[in-house]
């Protein structure tokens, strides 16, 4: 039989400087895909040095325009190629793939974007931002099985009227053999992308806090954007200069030797769908502290066992301060992030998918497969969900 196709559009990809724990979770949804045996393309947009075409771990990428006419290119593609199933990822905008075809869409939501337009685009382009997101968007996929990855998310996007949701968590690899000692002076970590509504400062501002107290704290930050600059003048002026050591964006291995060296990871984002550094951070044995008001967070950190959930940037400051310093609650919390960590899998993600893409496929269900995800309805947004939870299609 022939493998049946499906085309996942996203607007980065995890080579692409400025990818990130959205771009990680689609690649190895596609990559568990094709295992389990769909032919799978995953389209992006291009950037400086990206190949036009690279293949994968069995998944066909597609490098295409920028970060705004990647959409263009996505739609295009879509019309042409007629892929079995297609998968719109939604960063804020989704492809708008449902003026091409009508069935076969699934979309999927890391989280909602409500907060962070305004902080990125402020005035009319982040009230439009948020329009097309909050209101056209759910009109044009009405009808189509929405995925997301928390029950946080899930919860914002039934605000929104959406009702179809399924709910397939991030997953998460074992951490590789240590690489490094853990430093020997307080040693804060943040990883992810350098943009506004990522809130760095916030760990920057609580690292001049510890150095009151702890004089060779550090902060070291991982990853890079179009944020850095600023970032690096918010450094400067508290002359921190010395305390805050920036790595840029690195490979996998150097990521995981850092997530060795840290004793806290801080997590100041204002918004989260999940939080897959925090699963990251837990296989190193190190907690994290975020705010429980960013969303997936208040799922992926095990307040209190794990870590530690805030709510302000005051108490974001004095909880980093904290664990620096008390080492028998930062012990504790380090050994119950490693208990629970590898509690996700990328595996179990994938035969998610494959269970929410076939359920409506024309392809023999497999029954060695788990259940499928939930079909969560806007009217019981809160229905438990504890173990991968099974999906249930309407007649």
């Amino acid at each position: 039989m022939t493998a049946q196709r499906v085309l996942l559009l996203n607007w980065r990809d995890t080579t692409n400087p400025e990818g990130g724990g959205s771009e990680r979770y689609v690649e190895e949804v596609a990559k568990g895909l094709a295992t389990l045996g769909w032919s799978v393309t995953v389209l992006c947009a291009a950037y400086p040095g990206s190949p036009r075409e690279a293949c994968r771990d069995d998944v066909k990428y597609v490098y295409r325009g920028s970060k705004i006419t990647v959409y263009l290119h996505g739609l295009f593609y879509t019309w042409l190629h007629r892929p079995d199933r297609v998968i719109d990822v939604q960063n804020g905008l989704p492809f708008f793939t449902r003026l091409v075809r009508r069935t076969g869409v699934f979309v999927l939501v890391h989280h909602v974007h409500e907060e962070q337009w305004q902080v990125v685009y402020p005035g009319w382009r982040g009230r439009l931002g948020w329009w097309l997101e909050s209101r056209l968007a759910p009109r044009l996929y009405a009808g189509c099985t929405y995925v997301t990855v928390s029950s946080a998310s899930r919860e914002e996007l039934a605000r929104l009227g959406i009702t179809d949701i399924a709910l397939i968590h991030n997953g998460t690899d074992p951490a590789p053999p240590r690489q490094r000692p853990k430093a020997s002076n307080p040693t804060v970590l943040c990883v992810g992308r350098v943009v506004p509504h990522k809130q760095l400062e916030h760990a920057v501002d609580a690292i001049r806090a510890a150095r009151v107290v702890l004089p060779d704290a550090k902060l070291i930050v991982v990853g890079s954007g179009w944020w850095e600059d600023a970032l690096r003048n918010y450094v400067a002026d508290r002359g921190l200069d010395e305390a805050v050591e920036f790595r840029g964006h690195v490979s996998e291995d150097e990521k995981h030797a850092a997530y060795d060296e840290a004793w806290i990871l801080a997590l100041p984002s204002l918004k989260e769908g999940w939080g897959l550094v925090v699963g990251e951070a837990a296989g190193h044995g190190v907690p994290t502290v975020a705010y429980r008001t960013a969303g997936g967070p208040t799922e992926s950190v095990n307040d209190g066992v794990a870590g530690v959930l805030v709510n302000c940037p005051s108490e974001f400051t004095a909880a980093t301060v904290r664990l620096l310093q008390d080492a028998e609650l930062g012990l504790r919390l380090s050994q119950g992030a490693a208990a629970g960590a590898g509690t996700f899998t990328w595996q179990a993600a994938a035969r998610a998918f494959d269970q929410l893409l076939t359920a409506t496929s024309s392809r023999t269900p497999r029954s060695a497969h788990p259940p499928a995800p939930e079909s969560v309805r806007a009217a019981a947004p809160d229905r438990p969900s504890p173990t991968g939870p099974r999906r249930q299609r309407s007649s």
